[in-house]
């Protein structure tokens, strides 16, 4: 049944043409067809792709990295259209970039689903590698080939393997892709999968991979743990290389497993019986032991008293005498040490240790050689405010305050004369052995004249010698004796007019009463007026009363003569 000219044709004959018309129509610029090869020659294959000429392919562009493509007259292959003629009357096509356009496709929807892709590594450039992922052709960074860093990239160049595209660009033609991802990925599920298999408390075996300062890695059949420095042994571990060494075979206890983070603590120490059990028993407080010192600080020095066991001498325990030195003055590292136990914690793993207990404290041997009342020597090593420091027999020091210096003169002036390396003699005052004191006096090495004062008292009349002249009075000497007392300005004489002390000479001599005299708190006090009054009243006393009708001064001429002719 022929169809009419002015009948619209149905949807089945509309198909029908449409197929026919596609069947009919010519390859298109820009996009893949399909040919066969009608031809090999040398090194190019010829190509009918069903156009007025034939088009050439390289025979390199059916070969590469991973596949080796042996071409025969006939087979039917996939190639890109760039343009129908050329100048020399043929089709120009590749296969390169047929596969290319094939490859993009088949990436995108694999990056789009965050798929892994198949390639091979084939060339080294600047930062990385190129890897050819069936056509298409995508950089790989340096920093995504594995999760370490890889020296030698040969093995994995040439060889198919799976990788993750990172970014794609088609415009512009780029694709970065990454095997650490991958291995990553695959490293986290083999990990979940011998972590599940791990227990907390098991005894395991593995081989250390990596050591630092802080420990060492060891590999538990693809999974690391940590061996922490300080779960290798029970006693101090300078450096891990002291307990292990990398690829040896270790024997270690899984302490602790973080399920979410894959990290896994091990111990060696572990495995071995505790030494801090019963520790109190072995080590009794004020018993002395023998120790090596494996570590020297600022704050004191420890002590290994057996292997897991150490004790910390303080610095403050170190040495009776040597207050601010530093511990590694006193002590040396792996020295052998006498040491004496202060206390004992079990709970927080702590012996605290003495050095200075082991020693005879130089207090006490002072003591003992030097009692109260003794005189020792030695030299002035500082000058305080408040006196001298005298260093002494047994490394010790002893104290001069200001107040023992001198019996008469002010200790403020006396330190004075006194200057560091001096030698000087003293007499010990005190011993205090607990707070480690020793007092010394210097004027004690003299007698006390207060104490040599003899019958002198309040009202005693004595003979004083003048020392010096000043305008607040004169400094005077009581005559035999090493007492001084100064007579002030008003007490010079009765008078107000003879109250002069520029009357008076150093070496003159001159009577004078004793007003006040405390030998517990060594005060004299002395008064010229005081004679002059009391001798007065005696006279009255003596030749009459001024009530007679004589004067004071008929009475005392009249005591003058008779004192006069009694002499």
């Amino acid at each position: 049944m022929s169809v009419s000219a002015h009948q619209a044709p149905s949807r089945e004959d509309f198909a029908a043409l449409l197929e026919e018309s596609f069947a009919q129509s010519e390859p298109v610029e820009g996009t893949v067809v399909k040919g066969r090869v009608v031809a090999i020659e040398k090194d190019v294959a010829v190509i009918d792709i069903g156009l007025k000429t034939e088009g050439r392919v390289p025979l390199k562009e059916f070969v590469g990295p991973g596949r080796d493509q042996s071409l025969q007259v006939g087979d039917e292959v996939e190639v890109y259209l760039e343009r129908i003629e050329n100048a020399l009357g043929e089709a120009v096509i590749s296969r390169d970039k047929a596969r290319r356009e094939e490859s993009w496709v088949k990436l995108e929807k694999a990056f789009e689903a965050n798929e892994k892709v198949t390639g091979i590594i084939f060339n080294q450039v600047k930062g990385g590698y190129t890897v050819d992922l069936d056509g298409a052709v995508a950089f790989l960074p340096r920093s995504q080939v594995d999760i370490r860093p890889v020296r030698d990239v040969t093995p994995l160049m040439g060889v198919p393997q799976p990788f993750q595209i990172l970014k794609m660009d088609r415009r512009r033609g780029n694709i970065v892709v990454s095997r650490r991802t991958v291995l990553e990925e695959t490293r986290a599920e083999a990990r979940s999968e011998l972590v599940a298999n791990l227990e907390e408390g098991q005894v395991v075996e593995g081989v250390v991979k990596n050591i630092t300062e802080y420990g060492a890695f060891v590999d538990l059949g693809g999974i690391d743990g940590l061996l922490h420095v300080t779960d290798m042994a029970w006693r101090r571990v300078n450096h891990p290389t002291d307990v292990v060494s990398i690829g040896q075979t270790v024997k270690v206890k899984i302490i602790k497993i973080n399920h979410e983070t894959h990290r896994i603590s091990l111990g060696i120490k572990q495995l071995l019986a505790d030494p801090w059990e019963g520790i109190a028993s072995r080590y009794p407080v004020n018993a002395r032991f023998k120790g090596r010192v494996t570590n020297i600080t600022d704050y004191g020095a420890f002590v290994e008293l057996e292997p897991g066991i150490e004790g910390l001498i303080h610095v403050s325990e170190m040495s009776w005498t040597k207050k601010n030195v530093h511990p590694g003055k006193i002590v040396s590292t792996s020295q052998e040490v006498e040491v004496q136990i202060l206390e004992v914690d079990p709970v927080k793993r702590r012996i605290s240790l003495g050095l200075k207990q082991t020693l005879q404290n130089p207090w006490d041997a002072f003591a003992e050689k030097f009692p109260i009342g003794s005189i020792v020597e030695g030299e002035v090593k500082n000058k305080t405010e408040f006196g001298l420091f005298i260093g002494l027999e047994g490394d010790v020091d002893g104290m001069v305050h200001l107040s023992d210096l001198d019996w008469n003169r002010p200790g403020e002036q006396v330190i004075e004369e006194f200057k560091k390396g001096d030698v000087v003699r003293a007499v010990v005052l005190d011993v205090d052995v607990e707070k480690e004191r020793i007092s010394l006096g210097i004027k004690q090495l003299e007698g006390d004249p207060f104490a040599d004062a003899g019958d002198i008292k309040k009202g005693s009349v004595v003979t004083c010698e003048v020392l010096e002249v000043k305008d607040s009075g004169i400094e005077v000497k009581i005559v035999d004796t090493d007492m001084t007392a100064f007579i002030r300005r008003a007490e010079l004489a009765r008078d107000r007019s003879e109250q002069r002390p520029e009357r008076f000479a150093p070496g003159e001599k001159v009577d004078a009463r004793v007003v006040q005299f405390d030998r517990k708190a060594r005060r004299i006090q002395l008064s010229i007026k005081a004679l002059e009054v009391a001798e007065e009243k005696e006279a009255i006393a003596q030749y009459g009363s001024t009530d007679s009708g004589a004067s004071l001064g008929d009475i005392l001429g009249a005591a003058l003569k008779r004192a006069n002719e009694k002499k």
